[in-house]
């Protein structure tokens, strides 16, 4: 009964590292371009991101292979910073853009980069496991108008309810 249990637990979360149906990941994604500071220009809207201002997510290499990722956001209702480490892994080949990533092991979502500056990696859109995660990153805390224009249109093209996102800026 435990390992059906197990087996039955396995197959439900490790849905949630999946990417959201017609949407595909980058190919050619290079991670050594992608290590660093990355600050959030949009965002669609979620509890553990609520209020938060001047969000940050920093990816860094962990010993095992896998990549420590440390998000900050400003709480001006709290005047305070807040901040989460998790852990990401390869969902499959490490030149495509799929990743799972944890904040609260042993539950997985999916982080799947569906576009990105290949030639600079000064942007990318990321999807979660489903449309109701969206996010537009960038290494500025803001993108040229027409940039972010394009990358709203693609969301929408995917189908992601933009109406909803939100631009966090800076505190």
């Amino acid at each position: 009964m435990k390992k059906l249990i197990l087996l039955l637990c396995s197959l439900l979360f490790s849905g949630c590292a999946s990417v959201p149906e017609g949407v595909t990941v980058v190919e050619g994604f290079e991670l050594d371009r992608y290590l660093g500071t990355w600050h959030e220009v949009a965002r669609l809207d979620h509890s553990f991101e609520r209020g938060l201002v001047s969000v940050t997510a920093e990816y860094s290499m962990r010993p095992d292979g896998g990549l420590k990722v440390l998000n900050k956001g400003f709480d001006p209702a709290k005047n305070k910073w807040k901040e989460a480490e998790g852990r990401a892994y390869f969902t499959g080949s490490p030149s495509e853009g799929r990743l799972k990533v944890s904040f609260f092991r042993p539950f997985y979502g999916g982080y799947n980069i569906v576009e990105l500056d290949k030639e600079g990696y000064a942007y990318s859109l990321v999807a979660g496991p489903d449309r109701s995660y969206l996010w537009i990153l960038a290494r500025k805390p803001e993108l040229p108008p027409a940039v972010l224009e394009r990358l709203v249109a693609r969301a929408a093209a995917l189908g992601f309810d933009t109406s909803k996102l939100i631009y966090p800026g800076v505190k």
